[in-house]
């Protein structure tokens, strides 16, 4: 990863990650790091973080790592102690994980939101960032989303992630705090987690070929989405904490990279890297999901000077080339 996100020096700044023992948050994190933050601060409860993502950033001797849970707001507040800035990622993620499990979502992801909304008011955090998700579209039809657009929810963890941006809205107006919001669109790259029942599809797809595994695509797989290569997702992160743009401020934006790709494209395209014949199994389409997804991410290029670096097919290389030296 390059340092071309930022151009201000780091080395007075201190950096809070929550979830930065999971995908996005370690690797933002690992991008503070490598460019020389004064502190980069984890706090995560190892519930979706994998001590592997730690070992990669345990390597600095700036790395600080708190074992906590937002859903707990003292916790929330030491974590904040004298940082400067904050990226929340710590979230509880899949659609149909939450349709089974509605309360734990909502304690985490809205409980452990607000907490940490408090306890950086409380600190004076000079600004905020939180990972939001496209699942706010819901039922929306128009092609590209816009933020200014969306439909009704489709599932509890969409709701929550559109509560979180309600909430946010809230402490801007309330309490004159300095944050924005993204929605992520599909984000994949290395160290995605491949395991457990509601893994993602690109590292579930590439582990089920390599290891010829039975590989599920949900309905007839012609639905659409905008995979959005993890850089862009660190990329964002980092211009929006350091922004001294006022009108970058109490937004949500849109991140992705603007194309989209239907779920047998993809396959196809894994399957051909591997240089595998393995045919998926087709089955039910799944409840909450939507059909089609492409992003306009006019706003984030306006407001933030957000440029994707790496589209779709170089991404997945550089994801599967992880696996493969991971897994082989």
């Amino acid at each position: 990863m390059s340092n071309q996100f930022h151009t201000k020096n780091l080395s007075n700044s201190n950096f809070l990650i929550t979830g930065g023992a999971g995908f996005i948050g370690s690797h933002i994190a690992e991008y503070l790091l490598q460019n020389k933050a004064k502190k980069v601060r984890v706090l995560d409860n190892m519930a979706n973080g994998k001590q592997s993502n730690l070992d990669v950033l345990q390597q600095y001797n700036n790395f600080e790592f708190i074992e906590g849970d937002i859903r707990n707001a003292e916790t929330c507040q030491q974590a904040c102690n004298e940082m400067d800035y904050v990226s929340h990622q710590a979230a509880l993620g899949s659609v149909p994980r939450s349709i089974k499990e509605p309360v734990y979502f909502s304690d985490v992801n809205v409980g452990g939101f607000v907490n940490m909304l408090k306890a950086s008011v409380d600190n004076n955090i000079k600004q905020f960032v939180y990972a939001s998700s496209s699942s706010v579209y819901g039922d929306d039809p128009t092609l590209p989303k816009v933020e200014s657009r969306i439909g009704n929810c489709l599932s509890p963890y969409a709701a929550t992630k559109k509560t979180n941006e309600l909430y946010a809205q809230i402490f801007a107006d309330v309490y004159g705090m300095k944050l924005m919001g993204f929605r992520y669109f599909n984000i994949f790259g290395p160290r995605q987690d491949p395991d457990g029942a509601y893994a993602a599809v690109i590292p579930l797809f590439v582990k089920g070929i390599m290891k010829r595994l039975p590989v599920y695509i949900n309905g007839d797989g012609e639905q659409t989405r905008d995979f959005t290569f993890v850089d862009n997702a660190v990329q964002v992160n980092i211009k929006g904490m350091l922004t001294d743009n006022p009108e970058a401020l109490k937004q949500v934006y849109n991140i992705a990279i603007g194309e989209n790709f239907s779920v047998n494209y993809l396959y196809n395209q894994v399957r051909k890297a591997l240089e595998s014949d393995f045919e998926a199994t087709y089955r039910e389409p799944r409840a909450g999901d939507i059909r089609n997804s492409l992003a306009d991410i006019s706003l984030a290029q306006k407001l933030l000077c957000y440029q994707p670096t790496k589209k779709f097919e170089e991404g997945l290389k550089e994801t599967i080339n992880f696996f493969k030296a991971t897994y082989a």
